[in-house]
């Protein structure tokens, strides 16, 4: 009998390998994104939240050991928790429309640490020179429906979301359709200390 080739042992016959993201989950933003993400936002399309990215693609989490749990907690408890505002949309060129936020300062801080203790896997891997926080609405469709959306989260805005974790999710890359992304962890962010 032949032998599955190794790779395919790993992630089952057939089966997509999985990737995995760190991110700031944005729930108050969902009554002015969801809708709209849903359509054109391939991550919403397998469950991924309304969010911040603080880095994708991250290692995958089978290859992620309770050492790397423990030095990822202990990254995120020395940042501070805060608070996120987004006011309007904005856009990357005409092709990604997002809502721009106040207070993307300090999710450029956790994508700095974590860029800074994990080098092998930079914001994006490596391929958009400046990284701007930020919370899609949609992408890769007709400049209009882009337009139309724009408008109508801008109506919605804005919201306000406190941060106090980082979370770890995982799944099927979004443009297979295959699967769904599930939250694994979480890391919750260190508390600001009165002086």
């Amino acid at each position: 009998m032949a032998r599955a080739p190794p790779e395919a042992l790993a992630v089952g016959v057939g089966a997509v390998p999985e990737e995995s993201a760190l991110l700031v989950r944005c729930p108050a933003a969902e009554p002015a994104v969801g809708e709209w993400r849903a359509r054109l936002d391939l991550a919403a399309g397998v469950g991924v939240p309304a969010h911040v990215t603080v880095i994708y693609p991250f290692r995958p989490v089978e290859r992620l050991s309770d050492a790397d749990h423990d030095r990822l907690g202990r990254l995120f408890r020395d940042l501070t928790a805060f608070t996120l505002v987004g006011e309007r949309t904005a856009w990357f060129g005409d092709d990604v429309v997002y809502v721009e936020l106040t207070g993307g300062g300090q999710v450029s801080a956790l994508i700095a640490a974590v860029a800074r203790e994990y080098p092998e896997h930079p914001p994006y891997g490596g391929t958009i020179a400046e990284v701007i926080p930020h919370v899609t609405v949609g992408h890769g469709c007709d400049l209009a429906t882009l337009r139309e959306a724009a408008a109508a989260v801008d109506a919605r805005l804005p919201f306000r979301q406190p941060v106090t974790a980082a979370e770890l999710w995982a799944g099927p890359p979004p443009a297979t359709g295959q699967g769904r992304w599930r939250r694994v962890r979480a890391y919750p962010l260190g508390i600001a200390r009165a002086r």
